[in-house]
């Protein structure tokens, strides 16, 4: 069975999405995961976009040891060096190499003819070639792109040493019949072809990323790009996770496999939703809370009968495990370890220790434990700010005929733990006001929200927030069975990010690429 190369930009292409912003932490938490689910290839990141960037991709590339990491680099020498400095240390480098081709890029962005866009990126895989041995090469906006010079540029980056040639539908304009037919066309048209693997990019502006990405396996495509959770510019891109599962499921029909080991997609998607704060809708393909619910009496009859009846893929599948043990506040040390085992979790004694205080800490505030609870318990860890700050106690008292008042205590490093508190026109507000007085930060509150991490009166709420200073965000989150303490976590979470940011040079602003 033909084998597709599963080419992973959650780190670059993913981390664009509008709010998301990770740390070096955080990119080499999520690329060991990537390397743990199989991926062949990842994108960390564009080196030349800030010192930072470099650093965290240079990170990456130390970490990664079971796939190629990937630096993105525009047709500029400089961009190249970049790149080269982040890779040093990888044991599998690659450098990826774009240029606009479609008319419209030409003429409004590039000011380019077709020649000088062919001069140009030549010039740059041939500088390029003389430190990279692995180049893929982008035709930014292929899917605009006049056929016949799309052949053309094909040709001209296999004369100069690209290794693969990506195809990206960087707008998300195109339907499947179209994008097949690109590769089709390439594949019938482009001299040498066969020395390269053609890759396909697709963005989900018209949600038809999977479907494209899957038209061009039909139509003889070696490699696929996408996101986990399909996160990425605008409405993303194509779902990693959702082109797996259809060539694993109807190999019948696209005689075609990955190499990814299905079974950590779940705990992939809820590690890339946790670090980006980018929730997974509950009816999202394969990893949506409700993949795998079934609530009308119909299917539930059918279910009991026979699972295929309205389940064409098992739960076990991509690493789920139905569970009959439920936990709560009477629950031992020893139950508890055996759910982290068959939650895929194996920690050391101490962090077990830790781990099933903050149980207890949950169990004592609710009825049951979920699994769901368990993750996000676990989780939060992953996500860790510097401790600049750290949130003590909260006291709240509201009324609807009077004035919401908080007092916040909080530790901070070095000086000690402080109190203050403050009134606001309702209670998060004179959280957050209490906090402000405390910290003498100023700051805006660009975006506030909770979402309910398992189910019941009693479930643990998690808040996300995204501060604004000087330009800088910052996100932040808490976790608590109380949304007002949740809010002050996230609060303080937010706040010792963007302290740290101010006080790490290499912030870098993001750039919409392909």
């Amino acid at each position: 069975m033909r084998k597709i190369y599963i080419f992973d930009t959650t780190l670059r292409d993913g981390e664009q999405s509008p709010g998301v912003n990770l740390n070096t932490k955080e990119k080499v938490e999520i690329a060991l995961q990537l390397e743990k689910l199989g991926v062949d290839r990842m994108e960390a990141g564009f080196p030349a976009a800030s010192p930072g960037d470099l650093a965290a991709v240079n990170a990456v590339a130390r970490a990664v040891k079971n796939a190629s990491v990937i630096g993105l680099s525009r047709s500029r020498e400089q961009d190249i060096d970049a790149a080269r400095e982040a890779l040093k240390d990888a044991q599998d480098p690659c450098l990826h190499l774009f240029l606009a081709t479609s008319p419209i890029h030409r003429k409004h962005k590039l000011r380019m003819e077709k020649d000088q866009v062919l001069e140009t990126a030549e010039r740059a895989i041939r500088y390029a070639k003389q430190y990279f041995s692995k180049i893929e090469f982008s035709p930014e906006d292929a899917g605009r792109t006049e056929l016949d010079f799309l052949v053309q540029v094909t040709e001209m980056a296999i004369r100069a040493g690209a290794t693969v040639v990506n195809i990206p539908d960087t707008v998300g304009y195109l339907n499947p019949l179209e994008f097949g037919n690109i590769f089709k066309t390439l594949k019938e048209n482009v001299t040498g072809i066969e020395k390269i693997q053609l890759s396909a990019h697709c963005h989900d502006d018209l949600g038809m990323a999977t479907a494209n990405a899957l038209a061009a396996v039909l139509n003889g495509a070696d490699q696929i790009e996408g996101t986990i959770n399909g996160i990425g510019e605008r409405a993303g891109n194509t779902a990693i996770e959702e082109v797996a599962l259809a060539l694993a499921t109807r190999a019948d029909y696209f005689g075609a496999t990955t190499s990814l080991n299905l079974k950590e997609i779940a705990k992939t998607s809820r590690l890339v939703s946790k670090l980006t704060g980018m929730p997974v809708p509950g009816n999202k393909a394969i990893v949506g809370a409700n993949a795998f619910a079934h609530e009308s009496g119909i299917h539930q009859d059918g279910m009991l009968k026979e699972k295929t009846t309205y389940e064409i893929i098992s739960p076990e599948t991509i690493g789920l495990k139905e569970s009959k043990l439920v936990l709560g506040k009477h629950s031992g040390r020893h139950a508890f370890r055996e759910k982290l085992i068959d939650l895929g979790y194996e920690l050391e004694d101490e962090a077990v220790n830790v781990a099933f205080a903050k149980f207890k800490d949950v169990a004592d505030r609710k009825k049951d434990v979920t699994d769901e609870d368990i993750h996000a318990m676990l989780e939060e860890k992953l996500a860790e700010s510097p401790s600049i700050y750290s949130f003590q106690t909260i006291e709240v008292h509201y009324g609807n005929q009077s004035v919401p008042t908080a007092t916040i205590r909080i530790e901070k490093t070095n000086e000690g733990v402080k109190e203050a508190t403050a009134e606001g026109n309702g209670s998060v507000d004179a959280i957050y006001n209490a906090i402000d007085k405390l910290t003498g930060e100023e700051v805006e509150l660009e975006d506030y929200s909770i979402k309910s991490v398992s189910h019941g009166k009693d479930a643990l709420g998690e808040v996300h927030v995204v501060l604004l200073q000087n330009e800088v965000t910052a996100q932040g989150r808490g976790l608590s069975t109380d949304i007002l303490e949740a809010s002050a976590r996230a609060y303080v979470d937010a706040l010792n990010r963007l302290i740290d940011k101010r006080q790490s040079p290499g912030r870098r602003d993001k750039m919409s690429l392909i």
